[in-house]
């Protein structure tokens, strides 16, 4: 990718303690953060830690550092030897093929094959789950998969019981609705007062983010959907939210072209990342400290390096780029409205598979153009991705080896704009977020659509049993 030097906004990096102070030590649990309020600039804060640390190098004499440099050594290498009696202790073959997974999960080599054993899903099983007024805009599923969090142009939130974990009595149940309000309600109204257009969920399961279209994002306690705190500073709608996995810091994308960077454990506001040079559409991210999102009509997919303050570009698509997703820490996955679907690299430009007209072509005003690509979704560090559309299906689809080829699998017809899709962890059943119209403006409308959110079960076909887990399969 090509590397651009990314530019900050006014806000400070802060963490830990500065955080806290930032947050006002004992800030009330639902009071405003703004991100226009920071004093210190990222940069001049990196600067200051490097000269305090230039600082107390100069006291140090070429003996004393020599003994800091031994006892150094010396402490690594009574910790690798430590690490090697407790892998010893181990059963051999298991650990070594779960280190050699989780080593290849970090350099984003994991490649599960998932897609081949994937049957043709079984449409009288598919749950169809009611509850919006209006179109469906995005959903998450919990980490451990037991629950369904989707919200809608009408401003609402719903919490249901998934339909499909083993043993669960009333599936698809309603556990919580948080109504949407009127415009200029949010101070009296629990919940939005306009479109929401994202959500994310934290990898612990404890903290879910909404984002609307009058520029709030909203961070709710997950189990009790209580309202925790409303974040402030984007400029234009809220478009995409990710959690880091392994942590509570919050990515936001706006049509503002901003990206900013929250903690949301902290209840504070941590900086901005500028680049795009058009509404941001998408984003997503996973261990790393960087996130990825799609640029809207600028054509590009960007991959934002946190720390490092740069920025990797990437082009493909002739159109605009609606949605986006990471596969593994290294490829990811983009849909553009000129019906193509990209898979990428992080180390090229360009991607290293499109699919044309993948849900094929659509007359529309006696032109041939074709369907927009308004979901993607894939199984994490897996060959089975799920694109939507208004085209009247859902597509499962195979990454060839190495991410350089796309072949389609199976169809699934559902009717409706596709406006999000989510993969359930271990890739057993696939969840649509359905809408008339589309997630993002109100080009047509599908009448004979329901707003709702289905549930597909993703049957495998019987493989044989491997020591390595359910995941492996």
């Amino acid at each position: 990718g090509q590397h651009v030097g990314l530019q900050h906004g006014g806000g400070g990096r802060q963490t830990g303690q500065g955080a806290a102070e930032a947050a006002g030590g004992g800030r009330p649990a639902d009071e405003e953060v703004s991100s226009d309020s920071e004093p210190e600039s990222p940069s001049a804060g990196r600067r200051r830690r490097r000269e305090a640390a230039a600082e107390d190098e100069v006291d140090e004499t070429p003996q004393e550092k020599k003994l800091r440099l031994a006892k150094l050594y010396l402490e690594q290498l009574r910790q690798h030897e430590e690490e090697e009696q407790e892998a010893a202790a181990q059963p051999e073959d298991l650990i070594g093929d779960r280190l050699k997974e989780d080593v290849l999960e970090q350099r984003g080599q994991l490649q599960r094959p998932v897609a081949r054993e994937v049957q043709a899903p079984d449409l009288t099983s598919i749950r169809v789950l009611r509850g919006h007024q209006l179109p469906v805009t995005c959903l998450v599923i919990s980490p451990d998969d037991k629950f369904i969090f989707s919200a809608s142009k009408d401003g609402s939130l719903i919490k249901c019981n998934n339909v499909f974990p083993a043993g669960e009595v009333e599936s698809g149940k309603r556990l919580c609705v948080v109504p949407g309000g009127k415009k200029g309600t949010e101070e009296r109204h629990m919940g939005h007062a306009s479109h929401v257009l994202c959500m994310a969920i934290s990898s612990d399961g404890k903290y879910l983010a909404t984002g609307d279209r009058n520029k709030l994002i909203m961070i709710w306690d997950a189990a009790t959907c209580k309202r925790l705190h409303i974040f402030t500073g984007h400029h234009d709608a809220v478009s995409g939210l990710s959690f880091q996995k392994g942590t509570h810091q919050l990515y936001s994308a706006s049509h503002d072209r901003c990206v900013k960077v929250w903690n949301v454990a902290e209840n504070a506001y941590v900086e901005t990342l500028f680049g795009h040079q058009d509404v941001i559409t998408g984003l997503d991210s996973l261990r790393r400290e960087c996130c990825v999102t799609s640029g809207g009509r600028d054509g590009t997919v960007r991959l934002w390096k946190i720390p490092e303050e740069s920025q990797l570009v990437f082009c493909g698509h002739q159109g605009s780029i609606d949605c986006i997703q990471l596969i593994n820490e290294e490829h990811m996955v983009s849909g553009a409205d000129d019906g193509s679907v990209a898979l990428w690299g992080l180390t090229k430009k360009k991607p290293m598979a499109l699919a044309r007209e993948a849900h094929g072509m659509q007359d529309a005003q006696g032109l041939q153009q074709p369907y927009w690509i308004s979901a993607v979704a894939a199984v994490r560090s897996s060959d089975l991705l799920a694109t939507g559309s208004h085209s009247g299906s859902v597509k499962l689809w195979k990454c060839g080896e190495g991410f350089r080829k796309l072949e389609p699998l199976w169809d699934i017809p559902l009717v409706g704009f596709i406006n999000s899709l989510k993969f359930s962890a271990t890739g057993d059943f696939l969840v649509a977020g359905v809408g008339q119209e589309h997630r993002l403006g109100r080009w047509w409308r599908i009448k004979e659509a329901k707003n709702s959110i289905c549930i597909i079960p993703l049957k495998r076909k019987a493989a044989p049993l491997s020591p390595k887990g359910p995941n492996s399969s």
